[in-house]
Formats: C-alpha cells, sequence, structure tokens
C-alpha cells in the first residue's frame, strides 16, 4: 500500500550513471537511486526476494517504488516491507519534470534501491551489459533487427556481453580528454560500440581496475581483479543452477577508485592489506559499536546483477545460456587480471 511520509528531500539527478535509460534519480544523500521502472521490472524484484535468495544477495537492496501523483505533483512510496524501510530513511519528494519526459521509458513508477556507489571516496563503475541475443520475445521487428546489428557489430556475438559504460578516477588534479570536473576518465556507450573487440576487451577491464595515476598499482589491481572474481564465480554457479531469461541485464561493478582510500579500507576491513572483502557480504568488516549498532567500515568494492525490465524466472526451461555466455567470458578475463 502506498505510504506518503513527511517531507524530508528532494530527489536530483542521478550523476553517475555509466549506462541505461535517462531519468534516473538520487536522494541528495546518494544513498537511493531511483530508476524509472516498467510494472515487469518490480514483479522481478519482488519474486527474487520471494523465492530465490541465493540470486537475490546480488542485486541492490530493493526497497519499494514511487509513483507519481501527477494531481498533486508528489511522489510517494510502495513499501516493500517493514524491516526494509525502516533501515533507510526513505523522503516523500517532488520529483523534477525530467523524470517524467524520460525519452525511453513512459512511464510514472520507479524503483527505489540502495544505490551501490554510495560510500566509496571515489567510486570507479563499470556496466557489463550482457547477452548474445539482446531483445526478450515480445520485442518489435524493429528493435529486434536494432539490437542483432549491436551484436554482430560487437564483443556480444562472440564473448556475450560487452562494456556498456564505465568511469575511473584518474587521480587528483587530472585533466585530459573524457575527463570530467571530479577526475574521472567517462567511457561512453561508444566505447564498447566501437573501441572495444574481442581481441582488446581485456584491455577494457585493465582500464576499469588498474589506474597508477590513482594508487591502484599492480599489487592493489590485482587484488582488486581476484575480489571480483570470486563474485562473479558465485554469480555464475547461482545462475547455472536457477532457471530464468534476463534480456540485457548487466553486471555492475563498483570499487574504491583512490588507491590511498582502498588500502586504508582494505587494512581496517582484514587488518592486512593482502585480503580484500566485499562490504556487501558476510565477513563484510563492519563492527558493533558499544549500543549494539552496525558500524560500517569503509567501502571496498560491489558487485550487482541489474535492469530487469526484460527478466523473467522460467521454471522448466533451464538456466539462461544466454546471459550465461557472458558470465562466463567475464570470469576468463578477470581471472587472467588476477594472475598476471
Amino acid at each position: 500500500m502506498a505510504r506518503q511520509l513527511p517531507m524530508r528531500a528532494d530527489l536530483i539527478e542521478y550523476q553517475h550513471a555509466v549506462a541505461g535509460h535517462e531519468g534516473t534519480l538520487c536522494d541528495v544523500d546518494g544513498e537511493l537511486f531511483i530508476k524509472p521502472c516498467t510494472p515487469a521490472e518490480i514483479a522481478f524484484y519482488e519474486s527474487s526476494i520471494a523465492s530465490h535468495p541465493q540470486f537475490a544477495e546480488y542485486i541492490s537492496t530493493y526497497l519499494g517504488t514511487l509513483t507519481l501523483d501527477e494531481t498533486q505533483n508528489v511522489a510517494t512510496i510502495e513499501e516493500a516491507g517493514a524491516a526494509l524501510i525502516a533501515k533507510h530513511s526513505i523522503p516523500e519528494v517532488v520529483v523534477p519534470s525530467k523524470a517524467r519526459t524520460t525519452k525511453k521509458i513512459a512511464t510514472n513508477q520507479a524503483i527505489v534501491l540502495e544505490n551501490a556507489a554510495h560510500g566509496f571516496v571515489k567510486p570507479n563503475i563499470l556496466d557489463v551489459k550482457l547477452g548474445v541475443r539482446l531483445w526478450a520475445d515480445d520485442a518489435h521487428p524493429e528493435k529486434k533487427t536494432r539490437f542483432d546489428k549491436i551484436t554482430e557489430e560487437t564483443t556480444h556475438k562472440e564473448l556475450g556481453f560487452r562494456i556498456a559504460g564505465m568511469r575511473v578516477w584518474q587521480g587528483h588534479n587530472a585533466k585530459g580528454a573524457d575527463i570530467d570536473t571530479d577526475g574521472f576518465k567517462i567511457y561512453d556507450k561508444n566505447y564498447g560500440r566501437t573501441s572495444i573487440s574481442s581481441y582488446n576487451v581485456h584491455e577494457a577491464f585493465r582500464n576499469f581496475i588498474f589506474a597508477a595515476s590513482a594508487g591502484i598499482d599492480e599489487e592493489l589491481g590485482k587484488l582488486v581483479s581476484q575480489a571480483f572474481l570470486a563474485d562473479i564465480t558465485r554469480i555464475l554457479e547461482i545462475l547455472e543452477a536457477q532457471e530464468s531469461r534476463m534480456f540485457s541485464s548487466s553486471l555492475l561493478f563498483v570499487f574504491e577508485g583512490d588507491g590511498a582510500a582502498l588500502r586504508a579500507a582494505m587494512e581496517e576491513a582484514s587488518g592486512s592489506p593482502a585480503t580484500l572483502v566485499n562490504s556487501d557480504g558476510d565477513g563484510d568488516g563492519f563492527s558493533e559499536d558499544e549500543d549494539g549498532h552496525e558500524d560500517p567500515g569503509p567501502k571496498i568494492y560491489a558487485v550487482k546483477i541489474i535492469d530487469f525490465a526484460h527478466a523473467e524466472w522460467t521454471p522448466g526451461l533451464g538456466p539462461d545460456e544466454n546471459s550465461l555466455t557472458g558470465v562466463r567470458s567475464v570470469v576468463k578475463i578477470l581471472s587472467q587480471l588476477g594472475s598476471e
């Protein structure tokens, strides 16, 4: 049931998106990620949480949905559950007009998630679009043709994925082509479509993880690669054991791009720079204060499966080999980076 909450904060345009549709928003603190969505995507999130707990460990925490009231020009939150809502301060908000006129999705619904990039000093972000085939069964013929062309011309055809976008911190006072005012080098959607092939895709991952100018040296880069590999291997196992179809879903990689902050976070979480733990999982580096409340340490890295506009659970149809092709390719690349 929809519940209007006291006014707490406005939503603003999300600034860290590297791929996806227009109209994504966040709260002013950056803890919440709000994305226009379809009813099918909401249903997939809810069924994943209810019936697929292992898979749900690797999706962003689902907090409910936001609906724009056109008459009152305010938004309300559809609660996902008392326990989740109690953990967060979800504001009633006035939604910027841009969010209502997104070019890609005509909807007055948005899904409310925890922002996977929140809490990092300098979050490096990579979106890996999965699939050899990118269109769902109900896609229009024009869309099938357009997406098949993307497959033919990119790494989708051979590897089952492409780099959809990424942002990589280059260090303090970094200047140069494609570097924004915060020092992040932006690799837009054209990077994965025109600059990357199956022959050099390994270098794209290296560009994402290893940034000497930002303090990510070979030692740290290998540790990050190994940490990502552990999570992606687990995701591979989960998808191989479940029956679903997810067209144009993505793997989202986030890690601390400031080398000094990364090393400090690793030392705080494990007591040694030789071990990297995921701040989202078990052994997450959380400790309790004197009152028994969780005290989250600095963020290190996160791996998520995202984008479920064309996803469903499909009992009896077997594993999603279309998406698994891409996951297996990523496993191979990360294995190489972690052992070089």
